[in-house]
C-alpha cells in the first residue's frame, strides 16, 4: 500500500538502509565499552540495596571500591562474586558495606575454576532480579486483562511534578480519574546530572519529583488502586536518562513501570552529557525495557524547541529513524517505541496547520506498528491562555486526524507557571472535546492526491536521506559534534561522565547482557 502521503517505497528503504549504517558503528561501540552505572544496574539486579548515612548507595560504594582496585574493564560482577566466595559473605550490600570500610580487596580470579564459580554466581543472582522483572510484566498483563485498556487510542498522557512524591501521588489519581490514562511523574531538574540514584521516598524535588525506586513503587500502588476505581489501566512513566539510565531502567522493570523516556542522544544534546556513556548506556538500558515490557519515549520533539520546526524538520525523521533501529538492535519490538514528534511551527507562519499535518501523518505513516509520542506547543506560548487553549485544540486535532498514539496533554499555561490543577482540568476538557467530536476522523481523513501535504511530506523524507547520506561519510558521532541535531555541538571527547566509561576487556563479563542477548 502507497499509504495517505504516497510515499516512494524505494525512499523509505533507503532512508531505513542509511540510518542502519550510520547506527551500526555506535552499536560497535556499545557493544565493547561498559560503564559504572551500567555495571550499578547489574548489581542492582543482583541485589544490592540501600544507602549510607551519606546517601550513597551501596551500589555506588561497591562499584567504586572494584574500580580503584582492578578497573571496570572486566566488569565488576566477577570480582564481587570472587570476593563473596573468598570471605564468606553471601549478602552483597554487607559486602559493600565492608568494602567501603577498606575491608575488602578485590580482584580478577586467575584460575579457570574459581573464574567459573565467580560467574556462575554471578549469573544466578542476575537470573533472580531478571525473575522478579518477569514477574512484574506478567503482572502488568493480567491487571490489562483485568480492568481493560483504554477504549480509544490515542492514549492520553499526563503531567504531574510537585516535588513532593506525597503530593504527586493525589494529583496523579485525580487526573486519571478526569481521563488520563498515562502518568508522567517529571524528574526534579537536574537528576539526570547525578551519578548516583537518591534512596527512598523523597519530598524536595525542585519542578519535579526524584525518580527513586521507593518513589516508584508508592505511585505504582496508588495508580494500582485508581485503575480498580475507574476499570481501565493507568500506565506510569518515568525517566531512563542522564547518567544513571541503566539503573533507572533496572528500577522501573522491578517495580512494573509502564513507560519510560529513553531517547538516544537527549542527554547528549541538552544535558551536555558525554556521547559515548549515553549510547552504552541507552543500549543496556534499552535491553532491558524490552525484557520488561516497557514502552520507551524518545526525545526529538526536543529539537524543535531550539531550531526552526520547519527548517529542522527532517532531522526529526532522522533521529526518529536511527532510534528505531537502535531500538531493535536492542531487542525492542515495534509496539514499544513511543516516537517523539512535536507541533512547534510558529502558528503565525501562513499554512502552518498544513505543515503540522504534513509532518505527524508522515511519521504515522514512516513508523505505523510503533504509538508515537505527540508532543504539544511549548515554543510559541506566549502567556495569552486564550490563544494557549487553541492552540492545544489545533494540536489534539492534529493528533485526531493522523492516528497518533499517545498525545501528551497541552497546557495553557505551558512555559509560564507550573500548571494548578484547574489548568489540567481544562486541558483535559480540550483533549476530551477534540478526540471524542472528531472520533475516528484519521480513517476519513486522505490529503489531496499531489497537494501540499502531501509534497511537504515527501521534501522533508528527502531531506532526511539527504542528511543521513552525509551522516553515513562522516559518521554520526562528527554529526552530533557538529551541530546537526537541535543545533547542540557535543564531540564525543568532551561531556559529563565521559570518566565513567571503560573499555571492555578480552575477560570482561556482564551476566545480564548475557541473559538479555
Amino acid at each position: 500500500m502507497a499509504g495517505k502521503l504516497d510515499l516512494d517505497p524505494r525512499i523509505v528503504a533507503r532512508a531505513r538502509a542509511l540510518a542502519a549504517k550510520a547506527g551500526q558503528p555506535v552499536v560497535d561501540l556499545a557493544r565493547s565499552h561498559t560503564t559504572v552505572s551500567v555495571e550499578r544496574a547489574v548489581l542492582r539486579l543482583a541485589g544490592v540495596h540501600g544507602a549510607d548515612s551519606d546517601g550513597i548507595p551501596w551500589v555506588n560504594r561497591l562499584v567504586d571500591a572494584v574500580r580503584a582496585d582492578v578497573g571496570l574493564g572486566h566488569g565488576v560482577a566477577v570480582p564481587v562474586f570472587h570476593a563473596a566466595a573468598t570471605t564468606g559473605e553471601a549478602d552483597l550490600t554487607v559486602l559493600a558495606q565492608k568494602a567501603a570500610a577498606g575491608a575488602v580487596r578485590f580482584e580478577v580470579p586467575q584460575r579457570r575454576a574459581e573464574l567459573a564459580a565467580a560467574r556462575r554466581r554471578a549469573r544466578t543472582a542476575a537470573t533472580a532480579g531478571l525473575r522478579t522483572v518477569d514477574r512484574r510484566r506478567a503482572e502488568r498483563d493480567r491487571l490489562i486483562k483485568r480492568y481493560g485498556d483504554p477504549p480509544r487510542r490515542p492514549w492520553i498522557y499526563l503531567i504531574v511534578a510537585t516535588g513532593d512524591i506525597h503530593e504527586d501521588i493525589p494529583q496523579a489519581q485525580a487526573a486519571a480519574r478526569a481521563g488520563a490514562d498515562v502518568i508522567a511523574v517529571i524528574r526534579s531538574t537536574g537528576q539526570s546530572l547525578l551519578d548516583y540514584v537518591p534512596e527512598g521516598a523523597t519530598r524536595e524535588g525542585f519542578a519535579g519529583t526524584y525518580a527513586t525506586q521507593e518513589n516508584f513503587r508508592l505511585m505504582r500502588a496508588a495508580l494500582d488502586e485508581t485503575s480498580r476505581e475507574v476499570g481501565r489501566y493507568i500506565r506510569l512513566t518515568n525517566y531512563a536518562s542522564g547518567l544513571c539510565m541503566p539503573e533507572i531502567a533496572v528500577l522501573a522493570g522491578l517495580e512494573r513501570l509502564d513507560m519510560m523516556l529513553n531517547d538516544s542522544m537527549y542527554g547528549i544534546l541538552f544535558r551536555d552529557i558525554n556521547p559515548i556513556r549515553t549510547f552504552v548506556d541507552q543500549r543496556f538500558s534499552r535491553q532491558v525495557h524490552a525484557r520488561a515490557g516497557i514502552i520507551i519515549n524518545t526525545g526529538e520533539d526536543n529539537y524543535l524547541t531550539t531550531a526552526d520546526a520547519v527548517e529542522a524538520a527532517h532531522t526529526v525523521t532522522v533521529s526518529q529513524l536511527l532510534n528505531e533501529f537502535f531500538a531493535h538492535e536492542a531487542g525492542l519490538q515495534d509496539w514499544q517505541l513511543g516516537l517523539g514528534h512535536a507541533f512547534e511551527i510558529n502558528p503565525d507562519l501562513p499554512d502552518s496547520f498544513r505543515l503540522e499535518l504534513a509532518h505527524a501523518l508522515l511519521a504515522r505513516e514512516l513508523f505505523p506498528d510503533a504509538p508515537l509520542k505527540w508532543m504539544p506547543p511549548t515554543k510559541h506560548m506566549t502567556g495569552d491562555v486564550f490563544r494557549g487553549n487553541l492552540l492545544d485544540g489545533f494540536f489534539n486535532l492534529v493528533g485526531a486526524l493522523t492516528g497518533q498514539g499517545i498525545l501528551l496533554v497541552g497546557m495553557m499555561t505551558e512555559a509560564v507557571v507550573t500548571p494548578w490543577l484547574s489548568d489540567r482540568d481544562i486541558a483535559l476538557q480540550n483533549v476530551r472535546y477534540v478526540l471524542g467530536a472528531a472520533g475516528n476522523l484519521h480513517e476519513d481523513f486522505v490529503p489531496a492526491a499531489g497537494g501540499f501535504i502531501q509534497q511537504r511530506a515527501a521534501q522533508v523524507l528527502g531531506e532526511a536521506v539527504e542528511l543521513l547520506e552525509r551522516i553515513v561519510d562522516d559518521t554520526l558521532m562528527e554529526a552530533i559534534a557538529d551541530g546537526t541535531f537541535g543545533l547542540m555541538k557535543r564531540p564525543a571527547t568532551r561531556g559529563k561522565g565521559l570518566d565513567g566509561v571503560a573499555k571492555q576487556e578480552p575477560d570482561y563479563y556482564n551476566p545480564v547482557t548475557e541473559a538479555l542477548a
